[in-house]
């Protein structure tokens, strides 16, 4: 294993912020191409219990697995560039598409081409569910758990954190290997050294919101933002795909901050820049910030959420890294991941049922059956140009292995020629 110079890593870091297409999948490839096959900076075991570790953690595990990466070459410093780099490209695409949005979203040819899109985020969504649900069939009662945690989101409305929460614990009780490995960790580390760490990263993360809250009084806008997206910074396990119901649920339902179809929108935009998807947060904060202040609050509201989205980000690593190499011999603790991960396939499950009702249909109805409570289509009102254009994008993904990238242009494109045509 070579080590590099905080030069040479810092231009990977830029090339990995820029090309990181494609979602986790995607961006786990490229790192793994670019810092185990290509570079020889971390070895194939070192990349691989510190992406368990990060699929453990809620947040990106892409952007935390970088984090990782530059951490372990170049200490907190590392961390930053290789953590900040992985972002801040794709935030700026962001704010610029967010921005086009928020001024030409109602042209009609700009709703047909994200029309396109939307259909082409349904077929993504299906193929991440495809994707999990293959890395999660190993697990035990894999079937069941994915089935409750289904059922207990789309009939019952249970919270996404104790839907997470009750498949840690099952899988903690189910597993039978009590006896921890022996494993020594090559890093020294002292509780009050990772106590510090984190007192210091909880400072970071959350001075601006108590200083926001001393401004402009604990009820503003951008101080309830901040307070949401602290929140969902620590339930979002899954990444973005697994935590949109959630988000949709209290963005669009409980704060108006904008519409479903705004939402899915949002995803379309995440989806077609580099960087982390849950990059979809900036999105939902300029909503807000600009229905509230125009750009000057779409701005700082952009800021804001971007700041708390990441800010945890690196106080797990930074907290959490000098034990990664532990993970192996914690059997319960990978289990319960395991188990994380199965009832995320029946998450997923829910989202893209969510996803395909609204992408679809323009009539939606609530049924109501004792304590459940679901969402039937108004089958006369299915839009024909979306589902032929989502079974057309789930061909090129999953048939011909069309990248994300051109699958989403080419159903934008669709979706305005579409429009002319009909």
């Amino acid at each position: 294993m070579t080590a590099p110079t905080l030069q040479q890593s810092t231009k990977v870091w830029a090339k990995i912020g820029l090309l990181s297409f494609g979602g986790p999948a995607g961006q786990i490839a490229l790192m793994h191409r670019e810092l185990v096959e290509e570079r020889d900076w971390l070895t194939e075991k070192q990349f691989l219990n510190a992406l368990n570790f990060c699929m453990l953690l809620p947040g990106p595990e892409a952007m935390q697995l970088a984090t990782y990466a530059g951490w372990k070459m170049h200490g907190e410093k590392g961390g930053l560039i290789a953590g900040l780099l992985f972002v801040i490209p794709g935030a700026l695409v962001v704010f610029a598409l967010s921005a086009f949005y928020a001024l030409f979203g109602n042209v009609p040819y700009i709703e047909a081409m994200f029309l396109g899109i939307k259909a082409a985020v349904l077929a993504i969504v299906i193929e991440a569910l495809l994707k999990v649900s293959k890395r999660a069939s190993h697990t035990k009662n894999f079937i069941p758990i994915a089935i409750a945690s289904f059922i207990g989101l789309f009939f019952f409305a249970i919270p996404f954190p104790l839907i997470i929460a009750i498949a840690a614990i099952i899988g903690m009780i189910q597993n039978t290997n009590r006896l921890p490995q022996h494993a020594e960790s090559t890093l020294k580390i002292t509780s009050g050294q990772t106590a510090l760490t984190i007192i210091k990263w909880l400072i970071i993360w959350l001075a601006p919101l108590a200083i926001l809250a001393i401004f402009f009084g604990s009820g503003h806008l951008m101080v309830t933002i901040g307070l949401f997206f602290s929140k969902l910074a620590v339930v979002t396990f899954g990444g973005a795909y697994a935590v949109l119901a959630y988000m949709a649920q209290q963005a669009v339902e409980s704060f108006g901050w904008l519409s479903a179809a705004e939402m899915i929108d949002g995803l379309g935009l995440a989806e077609t820049t580099p960087g982390p998807l849950i990059l979809v947060t900036e999105f939902v904060g300029f909503k807000a910030g600009f229905a509230h202040d125009g750009f000057t609050g779409a701005l700082a509201a952009s800021l804001v959420v971007l700041w708390v989205t990441f800010a945890p980000c690196f106080l797990w690593i930074f907290a959490g890294a000098p034990y990664i190499e532990r993970l192996e011999t914690m059997p319960r603790i990978s289990s319960a991941l395991s188990a994380i991960t199965a009832a995320v396939v029946g998450v997923i499950a829910n989202l893209t049922i969510w996803f395909a009702l609204h992408v679809l249909f323009a009539k939606l109805d609530t049924q109501h059956f004792g304590p459940a409570k679901f969402i039937l289509p108004d089958w006369t009102s299915i839009n024909l140009v979306a589902l032929t254009l989502a079974i057309l994008a789930g061909l090129l993904l999953l048939k011909f292995h069309w990248g994300l990238f051109k699958t989403l242009t080419l159903c934008g494109a669709l979706g305005i020629m579409a429009k002319l045509v009909f």
